[in-house]
């Protein structure tokens, strides 16, 4: 039975110094919660689901952010806490998610950062260099292009990643004007 599972309602949300602003994507129907996906990527391995690894879902898909390991590490209960979580495990099960398609990764300022892939369209990143703000979006246009040049070149695509940099339209405004006696 295929159960209609739509995640929390989109949220703006800045993460130390990264911030996602997902308004252009739509949240896809998809058969299974993130739950028992990664169960039934668990299976697949003969691998059991834990107590760690389930909150870890629940609190990743409890909203849209782009984070890194750290990010993450630094939002969960501390030793001693309930549902305590090593930072051996999160490290594990973040790789886990990425292998059983929930969350994907890309590398940003020498660091690793995920974010939510099941459940979510396939998108693209500007970034901006000076905030370090991240915005998703999504293009037809690229895609048929992308489309294009693998048709021309016999190519089959299984996916793509753009990460465009460059100064969002807050930081191109708060950008110093340079006045005449600094010209001289």
């Amino acid at each position: 039975m295929i159960a209609n599972f739509f995640f929390s309602s989109l949220q703006r949300s800045v993460l130390s110094d990264v911030s996602s602003v997902p308004e252009s994507l739509e949240r896809l129907e998809v058969a299974l919660t993130p739950q028992e996906r990664f169960e039934e990527y668990l299976q697949s391995k003969g691998q059991r689901q834990t107590k760690p690894r389930k909150f870890l879902v629940e609190k990743i898909f409890a909203q849209h952010a782009h984070f890194d390991a750290d990010e993450l590490i630094d939002k969960l209960p501390r030793k001693g806490e309930p549902n305590y979580v090593s930072s051996a495990t999160v490290y594990r099960s973040l790789r886990e998610f990425v292998d059983a398609g929930l969350l994907n990764c890309f590398q940003l300022d020498g660091r690793t950062v995920y974010e939510l892939d099941y459940g979510y369209p396939p998108h693209d990143h500007l970034y901006c260099t000076r905030c370090r703000k991240l915005i998703e979006f999504r293009s037809e246009e690229l895609i048929a292009t992308r489309d294009e040049a693998a048709a021309k070149h016999g190519f089959r695509v299984s996916g793509h990643r753009m990460l465009v940099s460059g100064v969002c339209r807050e930081c191109g405004k708060n950008r110093r004007k340079k006045r005449k006696q600094d010209l001289v």
